[in-house]
């Protein structure tokens, strides 16, 4: 089935193609340092080369469409869209992939990001970062899955540390929270309340753990849960089991589409997170006009990933470029990396 829905994906995307926006009227404004062409001239075929290879991939696992959109959210979420959450741990501490909520994040999707950063660094040289290498792998896994394609803002750098398992905490949205809970998070990322819905969107793709929804099985149902999806559920984790996985899109959940909010109108969203969008009343009318139209979802959704993804990100002479997106470079040596300025050029450090 899953070889069967890649095909159907990637004939799709030229479609959906169609419904991308223009750039100078529907994308966010640009951070300074950012830039739709930054590697024109230094690595110019950098993003055929990320899309090639990841529809080999996803030929082979669909699945890890979602777990690189999912790597994306929880790198930008916590200290800016700077690859941090690349990084393994050391000696002197945990790295935040060691935090709770990033514990279910796939290695083969790390794995993905760096085998990517290897092939880029081949044909062009250590000019593209790793944090850029994550948003593209993140809008490529929308495309190849059926979604809007969108041009991605390019020019960041890798952060030299990462956030403690405190601050991973503190700024990543969890299941359990309700939609005001989220909206209040959010606001204090400069996203609001159509954000939060379209990127809640994420979830119309990937898997859930029983240990982030159980809490609405037991010991009593969820009043907004329907009994039908809730008996499933309960199959799915018996007593509580943590172990297990369910679909987040009840309907699609290999499609990138806008059925995930069909979802939510049926009471069958799988998190509080998701399903409270749809009972609370500020966020109510975003879930109906995105689940009766799917180009307005695919829009919106795609400026929200713009938005998203340049937060608080690092840019000119901050951070480095990593040899290895899973530690920092070793010393001034191994800067070869270089300044990357303007629109891509290399410059001497």
């Amino acid at each position: 089935m899953a070889s069967i829905s890649v095909i159907f994906f990637i004939l799709l995307s030229s479609l959906f193609s169609l419904s991308s926006f223009s750039e100078a009227q529907s994308s966010p404004p640009l951070v300074k340092g950012l830039s739709w062409t930054f590697y024109k001239s230094s690595c110019p075929n950098l993003e055929s080369i990320v899309r090639k290879e990841l529809q080999k991939v996803f030929k082979k696992d669909i699945g890890l469409a979602a777990a690189l959109l999912r790597i994306h959210f929880h790198d930008c979420f916590v200290q800016g869209c700077d690859g941090s959450v690349l990084l393994d741990g050391s000696a002197s501490g945990p790295s935040e992939q060691d935090a709770p909520p990033n514990l279910t994040l796939r290695p083969a999707a790390f794995k993905v990001i760096n085998d990517l950063r290897s092939r880029v660094e081949k044909a062009c040289g250590r000019v593209v970062s790793c944090a850029d290498v994550t948003a593209l792998a993140a809008r490529d896994s929308v495309v190849l899955s059926g979604g809007p394609d969108y041009p991605v803002p390019l020019g960041r750098r890798d952060s030299l540390n990462f956030a403690t398992t405190n601050t991973t905490l503190a700024n990543l949205p969890g299941p359990f929270n309700d939609a005001d809970a989220l909206i209040t998070a959010l606001s204090k990322k400069n996203l609001d309340a159509t954000d939060l819905v379209a990127l809640s969107g994420g979830h119309t793709i990937g898997i859930g753990h029983c240990s982030s929804f159980t809490d609405r099985l037991y010991p009593t149902q969820a009043s907004n849960m329907d009994k039908t999806y809730a008996k499933k559920l309960i199959a799915t984790c018996p007593a509580r089991d943590t172990a297990n996985t369910t679909v987040l899109d009840l309907r699609s959940p290999d499609l990138f589409d806008n059925k995930y909010y069909v979802d939510l109108m049926n009471r069958q969203g799988l998190f509080t997170s998701d399903q409270d969008l749809y009972t609370n009343k500020i966020t109510r009318p975003i879930v109906t006009s995105f689940a009766v139209n799917q180009t307005l979802f695919f829009e919106k959704f795609a400026f929200s990933m713009v938005k998203m993804g340049q937060l608080s990100v690092l840019t000119g002479k901050q951070g480095e470029i990593r040899a290895n997106c899973s530690a920092r470079n070793t010393g001034s040596s191994d800067f070869l990396s270089a300044v990357v300025d303007g629109e891509g050029e290399q410059a001497a450090f």
